[in-house]
């Protein structure tokens, strides 16, 4: 009996001892929960910039042509010269039309002769007063051919009719011109307020539309805001500017609708034929912003981690509006008051546990992104917090 007792008591120790260790380790073996960066997700306005690749031209573009035929005599400016309106340009070879002038001027003076010798006669009788007239007419003609060849003359010097800058001068002196030549004699640019030429697509211009209030396109346009200028650089232009004008028509062809925008250009930093990106702020009011560092794609789906009231974590699928170099904006599968993992989701999968620690604020410049986060179009976004 004593036998069998200490062989029960023997038992049970084991069994014990056995537990004991089995426990001590699943314990070791199963890591404490790490610590993660956490976001409780609350609305905000922001401020959406979209982005549109835009030409740049002078307010003035004129091209200049001669009038005439004619040799280049001498050219007084050079490519990229500052000139003033009514400053010599062009001088062209004018010798025959010179010649014709003189002709023509001399046929005047023969047309003035004849009429004083008839008009005494016509005074005395003389002669009828028919021949008189048919004088008359016949100065008169001479009159219009001489002033008709001797503007032709006046054409061979040419000024600048605007104030602006040359541009290139693809003819050089002894060239023979014409007003039939492909190519001006050279441009004259006013680039004292720039034009930026840009085209919005259909969707876009159905988004421009709705957003901004207004019966025509010219009400809507006077009630954007002012726009920004993004210069081949990366900069942004220190000027701003205004939508002042839109084609009431689409492009058949290409289903664009062409917009300008103006920017004063004192300093000369803008040049006419170059590029720039042309940026219109809107503003959204009560958005839901994630960082992106919080979303990661599984088979084409865009989610994120939510973290539950137990501290684990589930994934979700989030439909994102618009982006920005640090945020998305999501327009569906998240609500205010959610708790998200902004950092580190490549390190979890669903059912986790993690310990909670609120994320460090950043503020950082905006800077420009896509409109859509699945698909890329035209239009780049950038969103601000205020």
């Amino acid at each position: 009996m004593k036998k069998r007792f200490l062989a029960g008591a023997m038992t049970a120790l084991l069994i014990v001892t056995s537990c004991g260790k089995k426990e001590e380790q699943a314990a070791m073996a199963a890591p404490p929960p790490m610590p993660f960066p956490v976001q409780t997700i609350a609305k905000q306005d922001a401020v959406i910039f979209e982005e549109y690749t835009a030409n740049l031209e002078g307010q003035q573009n004129v091209e200049i042509r001669p009038k005439v035929n004619g040799f280049i005599q001498k050219i007084y400016v050079d490519e990229g010269q500052v000139v003033k309106k009514g400053q010599l340009l062009f001088k062209l070879e004018t010798q025959t039309l010179s010649q014709d002038a003189a002709a023509a001027k001399a046929n005047v003076s023969a047309a003035q002769v004849e009429v004083d010798r008839l008009k005494p006669l016509v005074d005395r009788k003389i002669i009828s007063n028919v021949q008189l007239e048919t004088a008359k007419a016949r100065l008169a003609q001479a009159k219009a051919a001489y002033s008709s060849v001797a503007a032709n003359v006046g054409y061979g010097t040419i000024t600048s009719p605007v104030n602006g800058v040359i541009g290139s001068l693809p003819y050089k002196e002894g060239s023979l011109v014409n007003a039939t030549n492909e190519m001006p004699l050279t441009t004259v640019s006013d680039t004292k307020g720039m034009r930026a030429y840009f085209a919005m697509n259909d969707m876009q211009m159905i988004n421009f539309s709705r957003e901004f209030k207004g019966g025509t396109l010219q009400e809507k346009l006077k009630n954007t805001p002012e726009v920004s200028l993004m210069l081949v650089d990366g900069s942004e232009y220190e000027q701003k500017g205004r939508l002042q004008t839109v084609n009431g028509m689409a492009n058949s062809e290409t289903g664009t609708t062409q917009f300008r925008a103006d920017f004063p250009n004192p300093q000369a930093i803008l040049r006419s034929g170059s590029k720039a990106t042309v940026r219109i702020p809107i503003a959204k009011k009560g958005v839901i912003m994630v960082p992106q560092n919080a979303v990661f794609d599984m088979q084409g789906k865009q989610m994120i981690y939510v973290v539950a009231k137990d501290n684990t974590v589930k994934s979700k699928v989030i439909t994102v509006a618009t982006t920005s170099g640090l945020n998305y904006i999501v327009s569906e599968g998240l609500e205010e008051g959610e708790v998200i993992v902004v950092e580190g989701a490549s390190k979890l999968k669903d059912g986790m546990a993690i310990v909670p620690q609120p994320a460090a604020k950043q503020e950082a410049p905006a800077v420009a992104a896509d409109t859509t986060a699945v698909k890329k179009t035209e239009t780049n976004t950038t969103v601000t917090k205020k």
